[in-house]
């Protein structure tokens, strides 16, 4: 009896196992589904950008009318911030190229060498404005070497000379693109809500957060933080100043207050220097003091301050930003006016004043993302440029000019019908690809793929089916087989720069027109001229290639320690200055730089600092003397001096336990720990 419902017992677990299977097999699906939603959606909008810009152009009756669908599908970006803030900066750099486009016609009207070098000379001169400047700023300046070739393109003749309709062609390509612009705009604006805010309040919350619960751990513990672990703060620090940059794509009311945000990261940046000197400072003290002394901090901060701070939760950052940055103003009052009867104490205090006075400035960034009104004037940042290295935009100005010449050259030669799109297709390669540095070549490479593949699209759609339609609803049905896997390819975070070419070459090659030609010749003709300026440009990043990342970042190490030292021999240097370029060296180190090289350049940010501050508070409490000789010996290179020069400079205001002497000795005991940490850079930057 009992065999005979043996099979009864256990079939009911092999078919709960089933069913378990099938529904996670439908989960699956279902979760693979809703992650493909929204990059479909944007294949959708950038569709949509490309047909409307075509149907504008085509009502208009334009010449080439596919520059303006190139246009939107250059301009859609899968964040709506982004996608403004490019559409905007192209429209500028658009109208500069126009501009020198004719200005350079109008030097050599009768002069096809003159007019060919300075079109090569423009182009590199773009290409070094693109490496100089970051984010936009940098598309804007590739955009107006692009768009002087592209005018260039189709005002030269076979074997090169300018033709007298520049004027004409500047006018026809700006309308074009600029109504790409507006149409990928519109069909943004209108479809897609953006989320750059709500992204960047999160990374700001998150970093911030991180940083300050880290920093009070080590105060808990009194033991140093793991060295490693304060150099990945910094490079997610780093990475975090082009969301700010489409912030500002979405709101008005944000970019003209875009220096808090700016300060924000800035204040992470101290904030991260004031963590390593009380690191430093632990190391440093004797026995178990430095341990007693730092949790002699932790309890000087409040107690509902430091729970929130300890607990780490995002959530409580975002909630109340404008309270608890009330909070972190008391906080700091009261750590700067806590007795200290030891240096080490006076320090970890004021460096615990440091890291509070940061999240403050956070905070502050986080309530002007909550909608909260910026009532404190801030210092405007202005439009000062901070090159970080001019040897690296030289070099890619040098690369430009000598591939856009070799292809010119090629073209005299062969006498090709076709070569201006080629020379064309070299400088966009060439200047757009240029500031990726150690990238530049695999990027290229995948650009050149992208744009074969794009070729073989566009002879399909061309020869196969635009014959077949005769609307434009069908002619943008078409499209759209294409288009739409495309750009949901694009807003996936893989493989991008093999499938953007894809959607910005295609239309360029199929050449879509209120009057369609089917010319197989011209079609080859121009696919052909496209691949090879393409494969030019990504040939010139290996026949020159950009500098090695070990030089560049050795490079940057040597000239933030050539501007701290001249900040040291010179007291009208700049404190916000010289601040400026070490953060634009600290974001400009590649992105594989040894992370004790970005600690480096962080402790220099803190030596700086407190150089600048000794320096004005020296002659009121009488050790001048000491310290101006420590600075004159630090000109040098000469640490050993500088530190005796500064323990004489101690040993002078030892006895006295006045606040604003221990906090000058607290500055001090700072400098001489890094030195000591960091002996071998500030003696050669090495």
């Amino acid at each position: 009896m009992v065999a005979k419902h043996e099979p009864h017992i256990s079939s009911p677990p092999v078919a709960h196992s089933r069913r378990f299977v099938d529904a996670w097999r439908w989960d699956t699906v279902i979760a693979a589904a809703t992650r493909a939603v929204p990059p479909l959606l944007f294949g959708l909008r950038l569709w949509t950008a490309v047909c409307l810009a075509l149907y504008v152009a085509f009502w208009l009756e334009l010449d080439t009318a596919y520059w303006a669908g190139t246009t939107a599908a250059l301009v859609c970006q899968p964040s709506l911030g982004a996608s403004l803030r490019k559409g905007w900066f192209r429209m500028i750099g658009t109208f500069i190229g126009a501009v020198a486009i004719v200005a350079l016609t109008a030097c050599f009207p009768q002069n096809r060498d003159g007019f060919l070098l300075s079109l090569a000379l423009w182009g590199g001169l773009c290409s070094m404005a693109a490496t100089l400047l970051r984010n936009f700023a940098a598309y804007s300046a590739a955009l107006a070497g692009f768009t002087a070739a592209i005018i260039a393109g189709d005002e030269l003749g076979a074997v090169g000379g300018a033709n007298g309709q520049a004027f004409t062609l500047a006018l026809d390509r700006v309308s074009e693109i600029w109504i790409g612009i507006v149409c990928a705009g519109i069909v943004l604006a209108g479809t897609e809500f953006g989320g750059a805010r709500r992204r960047l309040a999160g990374l700001l919350a998150e970093l911030s957060g991180e940083i300050a619960a880290r920093f009070t751990s080590t105060l808990r513990r009194g033991n140093p933080e793991e060295r490693t672990v304060r150099r990945e703060f910094i490079r997610k620090v780093i990475v975090i100043d082009p969301v700010i940059d489409e912030v500002k794509g979405e709101s008005s009311t944000l970019r003209y207050h875009s220096p808090v945000l700016h300060q924000a990261v800035d204040a992470m940046f101290a904030m991260l220097a004031a963590w390593r000197t009380v690191d430093a400072g632990l190391r440093h003290a004797p026995g178990s003091s430095g341990a007693r002394e730092a949790l002699h901090v932790l309890r000087a901060i409040p107690t509902e301050l430091r729970e929130v701070i300890e607990a780490n939760e995002p959530s409580s950052w975002l909630s109340d930003p404008a309270g608890l940055r009330g909070r972190c103003r008391a906080a700091t009052e009261a750590l700067a006016e806590m007795p200290s009867p030891t240096v080490t104490l006076r320090l970890l205090a004021d460096q615990t004043a440091a890291v509070i006075a940061g999240l403050s400035q956070v905070l502050g960034g986080l309530a002007l993302l909550a909608g909260n009104k910026v009532r404190e004037k801030t210092a405007d940042r202005g439009y000062e440029l901070h090159v970080a290295d001019w040897l690296p935009p030289l070099v890619n100005a040098g690369r430009t000019f000598a591939a856009i010449v070799a292809m010119q050259m090629v073209w005299i030669w062969t006498e090709w019908p076709s070569g201006a799109d080629a020379i064309t297709f070299t400088a966009i390669t060439v200047i757009l690809l240029s500031p990726r540095s150690d990238e530049s070549y695999a990027a290229a490479i995948k650009f050149t793929a992208g744009t074969a593949i794009a070729a073989g699209a566009a002879a399909i759609v061309l020869f196969a089916g635009l014959p077949n339609v005769d609307s434009f609803a069908g002619f943008a049905i078409v499209l759209g087989l294409v288009l739409v896997p495309v750009g949901a390819m694009i807003a996936q975070p893989w493989n991008t720069a093999l499938f953007v070419p894809i959607a910005a070459n295609f239309i360029p090659m199929l050449g879509p027109a209120n009057q369609m030609s089917y010319n197989t010749i011209q079609f080859y003709n121009t696919a052909l001229a496209i691949l090879a300026g393409c494969a030019a440009g990504a040939l010139s990043f290996r026949l020159i290639p950009p500098l090695p990342q070990r030089l560049r970042s050795q490079r940057l190490l040597t000239l933030s320690l050539r501007d701290l030292r001249r900040l040291a021999a010179d007291p009208s240097q700049r404190q916000r200055s010289w601040e400026e370029r070490l953060y634009s060296r600290i974001a400009a180190l590649p992105a594989d730089a040894e992370p004790r090289q970005r600690a480096v350049l962080v402790t220099a940010l803190g030596v700086g600092n407190s150089i600048v501050s000794l320096r004005q508070t020296a002659p009121q409490l009488g050790f001048a003397g000491e310290f101006d000789a420590a600075l004159r010996h630090f000109s040098s290179g000469d640490c050993s001096a500088t530190m005796t020069q500064l323990e004489a400079a101690d040993r002078k205001l030892a006895g006295d336990d006045d606040l604003a002497v221990m906090r000058a000795r607290g500055q001090l005991l700072a400098i001489r720990d890094a030195l000591s940490d960091h002996r071998v850079y500030f003696e050669t930057g090495a």
